[in-house]
């Protein structure tokens, strides 16, 4: 059946200004890093895809290594945007990253010119696409030189391959010479993607204060811990989680999964419940809070996930009480 977009999908969502650049992404945006290879339903990544978009996220986040095989998440995103989203390719930001393993040898992960080149040339192709919007360096290279990884994100925009650039997994000592660098070589940095949530919190220290200095926007990954700041693991382990299916590529061990976590996230939901909320939509309405964040990048293995994760926009205030409430419990 041919897809024609939700013609009110923009009606109730948020967009918020990207540090200081002229682009604006959705307040919720959609990460394709789980759920979307070759070993998921096609047609449940395309509901899924499908219903985000209709509900006014235009942003999708991916990565070269993201889907099971890697690079599979990308070429399933190529395959539903040509077949429905291709006529409103305009409306869509599109992301990917690389930094991650990827293939043997010496030039197959990290951070050289080489492999970061060849990383876009093969994710360019797998997603059908002629550029991306945004295309960060994963993760920071202990071996190569930082000017090196940075100019070679600054080629890519000279050569239309990517429109912005941005970074990943960056602590903020290294950032800020990251920002310096691009900001020197005329291509500034439009965004940063962190790991932040209510259950880790490092980017509060002194991160999100760079940013703001700097004029860089704020995307954090993994804002629900991966599935412990929802319902799903307050009484047992799902035997559908990725958990319990011991998937790979970043999933969450049962390791993680402690009697002090538990404990934090029960009474972190009796508070979300007196708010009207879930615990996932407290979570995701915590961070978006701070005017600091432009988006928060949210899963989702169904599309009911990604109405129930919208809601968190009816309310993203929190009164002193609950903010102390809160802390009392992270912190305890």
């Amino acid at each position: 059946m041919e897809y024609t977009a939700n013609n009110q999908r923009y009606s109730s969502m948020e967009y918020r200004r990207c540090g200081k650049s002229g682009l604006k992404l959705s307040a919720l945006s959609l990460g394709l890093w789980h759920n979307f290879g070759y070993v998921d339903p096609l047609a449940n990544c395309r509901a899924i895809l499908l219903k985000a978009f209709d509900s006014g996220i235009t942003h999708f986040d991916l990565a070269n290594n993201y889907g099971q095989p890697s690079g599979s998440a990308e070429e399933n995103f190529g395959r539903i945007l040509k077949r429905d989203l291709h006529p409103y390719r305009d409306e869509i930001i599109i992301s990917s990253k690389a930094g991650y393993y990827m293939w043997p040898g010496p030039y197959g992960e990290w951070g050289s010119k080489k492999y970061l080149v060849a990383s876009i040339n093969q994710s360019l192709k797998r997603m059908g696409v002629d550029y991306v919007d945004i295309f960060y360096h994963h993760r920071p290279d202990p071996d190569t030189p930082l000017e090196e990884t940075m100019s070679a994100l600054d080629l890519m925009v000279r050569q239309g391959k990517a429109l912005y650039v941005g970074i990943s997994n960056y602590q903020a000592e290294e950032a800020a010479k990251a920002f310096a660098i691009l900001k020197g070589l005329g291509t500034p940095c439009l965004i940063h993607q962190p790991k932040y949530s209510m259950f880790v919190r490092w980017a509060e220290k002194d991160l999100l204060s760079l940013l703001e200095k700097d004029g860089v926007g704020c995307i954090p990954f993994s804002p629900l811990a991966q599935g412990l700041l929802t319902n799903k693991y307050l009484k047992e382990i799902p035997s559908d989680s990725r958990v319990a299916r011991k998937l790979e590529n970043g999933a969450m061990g049962e390791d993680a999964i402690t009697d002090v976590a538990i404990s934090k996230a029960q009474q972190l939901a009796k508070i979300a419940d007196e708010r009207g909320q879930t615990l996932a939509q407290m979570a995701l309405a915590w961070i978006l809070k701070d005017k600091r964040i432009t988006s928060v990048l949210v899963g989702a293995s169904k599309p009911e996930q990604i109405t129930d994760s919208i809601k968190c926009l009816n309310n993203y205030n929190f009164s002193d009480e609950e903010l102390k409430s809160i802390e009392n419990i992270l912190q305890g």
